[in-house]
This record gives structure tokens, C-alpha cells and sequence, in this order.
């Protein structure tokens, strides 16, 4: 083999140089989070440094959704392809369809700024990788959509909306539509290819999530308001690394979540103000042979001082949870006092999800009255999914460890409820100073549980 000069070596170190500064990305800090469980550290994007890319120099106009659209888009292609940068949307409204993020770029709202999303599914095509429910399809691209994305943010005072208009025509779950989710879980089961679950069609009406990272990581979202949305409001699938801090959500739609972390690891929700009409918080990890299939259980979830003015519960555990969900810690959060709530933690599963969930931590939450409970588990909540479908295979739901602390309540109904499954019952369930006022109910209403304490 023939030497390699200096002068050779010099060269190959100037491309590698070259190489290297064309596209450094953008750096991330370590952020480390208390747990009662070995919590990772989590990896937070660091756009301090980044140019930035206004969308007024890129062709957006006020009350043009064309224009902006194509703006917000070029935006985030020039600071994706610097390296990293942000993409600045300044006060005013502005109208928009589909936001695509690419690698390394914050997109931010100015305080004043309001960035409304067109209503017209068809801004939503061409269809894209994406999920309903826990099973993967084509859908509808969520109105904003993360991709095989590292180091991404949405931040800012400004404000993100969806106008309703046609959402809230297919909240209704008539014969086609149902018929068009049975047929994916039949796809999903039968192992149809993912590409080939096209769900975008005149009858499905599959409703996309407002957010989506999917398949992502690095990321943060901080400080922005969200308006309405279509389906789940902020929706992490398969994502790592996640932050969100210090949003508020207000969203009293159908299936309106306010953050699902779906097979998702390493996140920290904060200091965040839920207005729901469902769950504030549901973690998830596929349904039935989709969790079985990716097999990425959710896990390492810290939710911490954040306020639920409405929703169904505090957090949800599933039903969602085949590939299972484990390590989720919610501390020093407040439902407010006149909030329509049904329980604080909720686990709930059926006899075709399989998966486990174990060690879940709620810790020094405080609370004004609850429909139902503290704590609720539940082992046959199947929905509509009892009838459409039959079980074509069982397999139950392993559920172990559950502490709960420190928790005052006003009038309940029951402090808890667990209805276990005899072949499977629920282990090691600790309550302690748990404190409430009126108990409609008795105050523990058991089926098939093992290990249960409760202390003062």
C-alpha cells in the first residue's frame, strides 16, 4: 500500500473539516430529573446560538395561506440545511395548512402571534405515516408533523388554533367510519404492510392529531397556547427525548387528549395548564398486535406542576398498551376546584392488550371533587371496539406496582376502585396519606387484587 503524503493527509483533514461544518446541528444540554425510579437523563436542543429565519423574508402574507404556507416551509428548509436554525413567525395572524419539521429547527411564535390551521382536509394530503388509535396507517398528515426528526422545538408567547368546521362534522362515529377502523385492526392483525393501510378515503374520516413527533427526538415545546384540535392535541409517538414545558392547552373536542406519549421514553411534562375534553395526559403503547409488533413500551415519564382546569383524568394509563408502560412519575400537580374530572390515575386494559404496566408513582397532588375516584384500575374497558371486532386472541394485562401519596381530594365517590381479573389479578398497590372528604361510595371497592395497602 502506497504512503499517504502529508500533503494528502492534509487534504483529507480540510474535507473532513469541510464535511463537518456544512452540518454541525444544533447542540443539546442534559437535563436531569428527579424520579423515584432511575430516570434518564433527558437531551434538550440548544437553539441559542441559531440564525434566524423570519417567514416575512421568505414570502408570507398576512391572510394568504398559499403564500404562507410555502413561507413557513422554505423557513424551515433554509435552517435545516444551515445546520440549525429558527424559524420566527411574528405577531399577526397567519394562515396555514400542514407545517412539515425537518432536523434542527425551532419554529417560534413571537408573543402576538397566531398561526391558524386551515380546516379543509384536503391541506392535509398527501397522506402520511402516521396512527389512529394505536394502529398504524396513511392518515391525513397531522396539522403539525415531525418525522425521523432530531433536534426539533416549538416555542414561543404565541398561539397555534385549528378551525373546527369540518373536524367537528366528522366527530361522529357513523357505520363507515367504524367499519373503515375495523378494517385497519384487521390489517394490523393479519400484518398488513403499513404503507398498504391507506385510511384516507371518503368514508374513514380519520381525524389527525394537531402534533405529532413521530419517530423523533430532541425535542422541546415550550411556551406556546393551543387552541382546538382535530384529534389528540400533542401526540409522541415512538419519540425520545422529549420536553414539554409551560403550555397551555384548551381543547373540548372529541378524543381530545392534551399529550399522549405513545411508545415514548424520556419525557418530562411541566409546569403545563390542561383544558380538556378528555384525558389531560394518556400514555400509551400500541393496541393489540401493534404494540406486539414494535414492542417500545413507554416509559421514563415525569409529569410535574402542572394545573387540569377540565378533562376525564389527571393521567390515563392506556387502554392503548400492548407494548407496555412502565416507570411514569406525576408529582406536585393541581386539579382545580370546579373541574370536571372522573379519577386522578387511571389504568385501564382489556383481555386482548397484553403488554404490563408496573412501577406508576403519584405523588402531592392536590384536588377539588372527583366524579368517580382517586385511583381507578379497570381490566375490561374495551369501548367500540367490544362489538366490532372479537378477541381473536387473549392475552391479559399484567399490572404491578402502583404507589400513590400525599393526595388530598373533596367529595369522591370511591378513593379507589380496582377490578382485577381473576386469572390475573392486580399486585402491590400502596396508598398513603390519602385525604378526601365526602365518600359517596365505599371507600375501597376491590376485585382480584393482591398486595394492597393503605396507610394514614
Amino acid at each position: 500500500m502506497k504512503p499517504r503524503t502529508a500533503g494528502s493527509i492534509l487534504v483529507c483533514l480540510i474535507c473532513l473539516s469541510s464535511f463537518y461544518k456544512k452540518d454541525p446541528g444544533v447542540p443539546v444540554q442534559q437535563l436531569t430529573v428527579k424520579a423515584p425510579f432511575n430516570m434518564p437523563r433527558i437531551n434538550v436542543p440548544d437553539f441559542s446560538r441559531c440564525a434566524k429565519f423570519f417567514i416575512t423574508d421568505c414570502g408570507a402574507v398576512q391572510n394568504d395561506q398559499q403564500k404562507t404556507s410555502a413561507a413557513i416551509a422554505q423557513a424551515i428548509d433554509k435552517a435545516s440545511k444551515a445546520g440549525g436554525g429558527i424559524v420566527v413567525v411574528p405577531k399577526g395572524e397567519w394562515l396555514t395548512g400542514k407545517i412539515h419539521f425537518k432536523s434542527n429547527v425551532n419554529l417560534h411564535l413571537d408573543k402576538g402571534a397566531v398561526l391558524l390551521f386551515s380546516g379543509d382536509p384536503a391541506d392535509y394530503l398527501p397522506a402520511v405515516h402516521s396512527s389512529w388509535e394505536g394502529l398504524e396507517c396513511y392518515n391525513y398528515s397531522p396539522l403539525i408533523y415531525a418525522y425521523h426528526c432530531k433536534n426539533i422545538a416549538l416555542t414561543g408567547e404565541g398561539e397555534i388554533k385549528a378551525r373546527m368546521e369540518v373536524w367537528e362534522k366528522w366527530f361522529a362515529r357513523p357505520a363507515a367510519h367504524m367499519n373503515s377502523i375495523k378494517n385497519l385492526y384487521n390489517q394490523s392483525w393479519n400484518n398488513v404492510p403499513v404503507i398498504k393501510r391507506q385510511m384516507v378515503n371518503d368514508t374513514s374520516h380519520l381525524r389527525p392529531q394537531f402534533i405529532q413527533f413521530n419517530r423523533s427526538e430532541n425535542i422541546l415545546l415550550e411556551g406556546i397556547h393551543i387552541t382546538n384540535s382535530p384529534f389528540w392535541t400533542i401526540h409522541l409517538y415512538l419519540a425520545k427525548n422529549v420536553v414539554i414545558r409551560a403550555v397551555k392547552v384548551y381543547a373540548h373536542g372529541h378524543n381530545n387528549d392534551g399529550v399522549d406519549p405513545e411508545m415514548s421514553q424520556n419525557v418530562l411534562i411541566e409546569h403545563c395548564v390542561f383544558d380538556q375534553g378528555d384525558d389531560a395526559i394518556a400514555i400509551k403503547s400500541g393496541r393489540n398486535p401493534e404494540g406486539w409488533r414494535l414492542k417500545t413500551p413507554s416509559k421514563n415519564i415525569v409529569i410535574r406542576n402542572c394545573t387540569v382546569k377540565n378533562g376525564h383524568q389527571l393521567v390515563a394509563i392506556g387502554s392503548e398498551l400492548s407494548g407496555g408502560i412502565e416507570r411514569v412519575f406525576a408529582d406536585s400537580c393541581t386539579v382545580v376546584d370546579g373541574a370536571k374530572l372522573n379519577h386522578l390515575l387511571f389504568i385501564k386494559t382489556n383481555e386482548r392488550m397484553g403488554g404490563y404496566v408496573r412501577d406508576i408513582y403519584a405523588s402531592n397532588i392536590k384536588a377539588g371533587k372527583i366524579d368517580l375516584g382517586v385511583l381507578g384500575i379497570e381490566t375490561d374497558v374495551l369501548y367500540q371496539w367490544r362489538t366490532l371486532v372479537p378477541t381473536y386472541e387473549k392475552r391479559l394485562t399484567p399490572i404491578k406496582g402502583v404507589f400513590l401519596s400525599n393526595i388530598t381530594a373533596s367529595d369522591v365517590k370511591f378513593v379507589s376502585r380496582i377490578l382485577g381479573q381473576q386469572e390475573r389479578p392486580v399486585e402491590d398497590v400502596s396508598l398513603k396519606n390519602i385525604r378526601t372528604g365526602t365518600v359517596q361510595d365505599k371507600k375501597h371497592i376491590h376485585e382480584n387484587v393482591k398486595g394492597f395497602k393503605a396507610a394514614e
